[in-house]
């Protein structure tokens, strides 16, 4: 078999029979599937069991450990050559294992991974924080999806490797809460071996349904950036800064506002709240011609302003937190932790 599709799934059997229902619709049949139920209190056995005429499923269950954990157990009971890592909220296009197979082919590869997207069906809010995640008017853009970029750094949404790969890198660093397939990928770069990515091999990813949900997502991203430059100081680019400096800049513009409307002057009032409305106009007209949606539009706004403002505060607290205080992550850090 050549590959396995390991899913690691914490209390989302829904996600689960969408994920399943994609992959029976695969171009190319050659893979299995493995659902690891990480300790959840919804499982999604019975779901599992209506695809087992259809898919080759493999159900694993396990005491809660986090994402980490699972896709290494996950693993250990693949049988494929290559381990295709993908999250429970992911819909596979019908030929994204086909691209796969056609993209090694083409040029062998050791780890890969590809790009995501938002289906039609997505909601509005869904769509908005697709956005946000994927342009080149928030992070999104600048951190990945380009063939021009000298290096890609697979993400566990969608991310491919081959076993003894996997398995020489001692899978994923399950002391890590945050981050820990940057690290993974980080140490695949490290060990020499060869990392692409498949432009074709994209997947629908609802990621989160709602802003606060989101708010949360990103708000640990930010602090995982910052884990991360504790164990790889070179790991920690220009690009990493831009939301606290954005979140910073916000808030400088507000005070200068409410400044200016308490010393009545209009002019500073108008020209610092004037820079921020420029820039979420520019982010409507862009996402609702994408979206081709207006409504996504005005949506994307507050989508990017969350990410941003999310990342960005998530990074200055790890600052504050990990390198001003020199708290461990798990001090500073315990109600984030996967429960």
């Amino acid at each position: 078999m050549l590959f396995s599709i390991i899913v690691p799934v914490y209390n989302r059997p829904q996600e689960v029979d969408e994920l399943l229902a994609s992959l029976c619709e695969q171009t190319n049949k050659d893979f299995e599937v493995v659902i690891v139920e990480d300790g959840s209190s919804l499982p999604c056995e019975e779901i599992c069991k209506r695809y087992t005429d259809q898919l080759t499923i493999r159900y694993l269950t396990k005491p809660n450990g986090g994402p980490s954990a699972a896709r290494n157990y996950g693993a250990q009971y693949a049988k494929g050559d290559y381990l295709l890592i993908l999250d429970s909220d992911i819909i596979a296009p019908k030929t994204y294992i086909e691209e796969i197979k056609r993209e090694l082919q083409r040029e062998p590869a050791d780890a890969f991974g590809g790009p995501d997207a938002a289906h039609p069906d997505f909601s509005p809010i869904q769509k908005a924080i697709s956005y946000s995640m994927t342009s080149f008017l928030t992070t999104g853009g600048i951190r990945g999806g380009k063939k021009k970029m000298d290096k890609f750094y697979p993400r566990s949404f969608n991310l491919g490797v081959k076993r003894e790969v996997f398995e020489a890198l001692n899978g994923f660093d399950t002391t890590m809460r945050f981050g820990e397939d940057i690290d993974f990928s980080i140490r695949i770069f490290a060990n020499n071996y060869r990392c692409r990515l498949f432009p074709e091999a994209w997947v629908y990813h609802k990621r989160r349904s709602t802003f606060r949900q989101f708010f949360k997502q990103v708000h640990n991203s930010g602090i995982a950036r910052i884990h991360l430059y504790q164990k790889y100081p070179e790991s920690l680019k220009l690009v990493h800064l831009l939301p606290s400096v954005f979140t910073l800049g916000v808030l400088f513009l507000l005070c200068l506002c409410i400044i200016g409307l308490c010393i009545e002057n209009q002019r500073i009032a108008w020209l610092s709240i004037g820079c921020i409305l420029v820039y979420g106009l520019g982010l409507v007209l862009d996402a609702s011609i994408q979206s081709r949606s207006l409504y996504v539009g005005c949506l994307a706004v507050v989508a990017a302003f969350v990410q941003l403002i999310g990342y960005g505060t998530g990074f200055l607290r790890a600052v504050w937190h990990c390198l001003i205080k020199k708290e461990t992550d798990f001090q500073a850090f315990r109600k984030n932790f996967y429960k």
